[in-house]
């Protein structure tokens, strides 16, 4: 007998209703130690609180309890897709982010534009971040410039200030092995690591990535900061069933950072734009709201104050997600998901591992509280769940899923 897929077997195709999920990045925290409140506690959040009275609330764990997630991880579930069952590596997001069309077994390799001392010291790991046009300079002077052979294609593209895509492709049809090792050491006054493959399938990719690296750095000797580059997240692509295949979902991603349109398109949403500012962002969803089933929006500034310490910065960003909140609450969707895709705590300054608050908003909701907190969230009527179960709690409150049995 065949198992049951949940909740892709349950799924009611014909009904039409629509559901927006909006991930505050990092939005989970922890007391702050003079007065005791996280940062979504101390915000001012009028319209999050009013849809929490109305709402459910809850907590997730991105991936599991304990286990500290990437951003593509735990988006992944937020999608409704087991992130220990279909793992994805940064590079191939950044590279679905910036539009690229990824094909079964290229390589996506996210580098990082990086300034290296006289003795291949790594002095400082963005180059001072450079900006947009800058950065473009570099790259189409390293995708001019470099050579690796007949046997491999290779696609330069920028994501954001120091941020860059490389998309390797072998031109005997065979897959590139991807199983390497980042060179970037996570730190500075260390030279970049060599790019080591963990099987020998990996070795002659390995051996493509030095050449790389090698050749970026002759080209770039006489640049006054941007001296190399330094490989993380490499991942060979692997097509993923779309969240339509799935869930009966026709999805769009709104989203400034590439990443997160990346991680949209991976499971198949369209990307009807780049939003220069969350406002634009919002604006889009405005636009598409009776195109698409499913919208996900993201908002990154809570998690950017969470990783630079900044407790009080954290806290207005997500104040600044509240004051545009009526613009979505007034499009009057089914179901409206609000959370964070893991916790970003400012006291701690990057990701951990503690759950995140939900508040799932719907005409079927059990309401618990008057306000959206950690403290509201944890006695919530949703519980604590996986990340990867949100999915199916907002296609049941949207009327998506049929009965299991008789």
């Amino acid at each position: 007998m065949a198992l049951l897929a949940l909740p892709d077997d349950l799924v009611d195709r014909t009904r039409k209703t629509r559901i927006v999920l909006c991930v505050l990045d990092g939005l989970g925290g922890l007391p702050h130690p003079e007065h005791g409140a996280t940062e979504l506690e101390a915000a001012r959040t009028p319209h999050l609180d009013a849809l929490a009275a109305s709402g459910s609330l809850g907590m997730h764990d991105p991936v599991a309890p304990g286990v500290t997630p990437g951003s593509g991880p735990a988006h992944l579930a937020l999608f409704g897709y087991d992130p220990l069952a279909w793992p994805v590596g940064r590079g191939a997001l950044s590279a679905l982010g910036v539009g690229h069309d990824l094909e079964e077994g290229d390589v996506a390799i996210r580098l990082n534009l990086a300034t290296l001392d006289a003795e291949r010291n790594i002095t400082d790991r963005r180059a001072g971040r450079p900006s947009d046009p800058r950065a473009r300079e570099v790259v189409d002077r390293l995708a001019a410039g470099i050579d690796l052979g007949p046997d491999v294609t290779f696609h330069l593209a920028p994501e954001k200030e120091h941020r860059v895509v490389l998309i390797l492709r072998g031109t005997g049809g065979a897959p590139l092995g991807a199983e390497i090792d980042d060179t970037d050491p996570q730190r500075e006054g260390v030279p970049p690591l060599e790019p080591r493959a963990r099987d020998a399938a990996s070795e002659p990719t390995a051996g493509l990535l030095a050449e790389f690296v090698r050749q970026a750095e002759a080209l770039l000797a006489d640049d006054p900061l941007i001296r190399g580059v330094l490989a993380r997240g490499i991942a060979s692509y692997q097509r993923f069933p779309s969240m339509e295949e799935r869930f009966g979902l026709r999805g769009a991603a709104y989203a400034r950072y590439p990443m997160y349109r990346g991680a949209g398109r991976l499971v198949g949403m369209e990307v009807p734009g780049v939003p220069p500012t969350d406002l634009d962002a919002v604006a889009l969803l405005e636009a598409h709201f009776r195109d698409f089933d499913f919208h996900f929006i993201h908002a990154k500034a809570p998690d950017a104050r969470g990783e630079d310490g900044d407790f009080d910065g954290k806290a207005a960003a997500i104040e600044e997600v509240d004051a545009w909140l009526p613009r979505i609450t007034a499009l009057e969707p089914d179901v409206l998901l609000i959370t964070g895709d893991h916790s970003t705590p400012a006291g701690y300054g990057a990701h951990t591992w503690h759950p995140v608050p939900v508040l799932l908003h719907s005409k079927w909701s059990r309401p618990t509280a008057t306000t959206f907190s950690e403290r509201s969230c944890r006695g919530g009527d949703l519980g604590r769940v996986r990340g990867m179960d949100l999915l199916s709690l907002a296609l049941a409150h949207a009327g998506r899923l049929r009965k299991h049995g008789a």
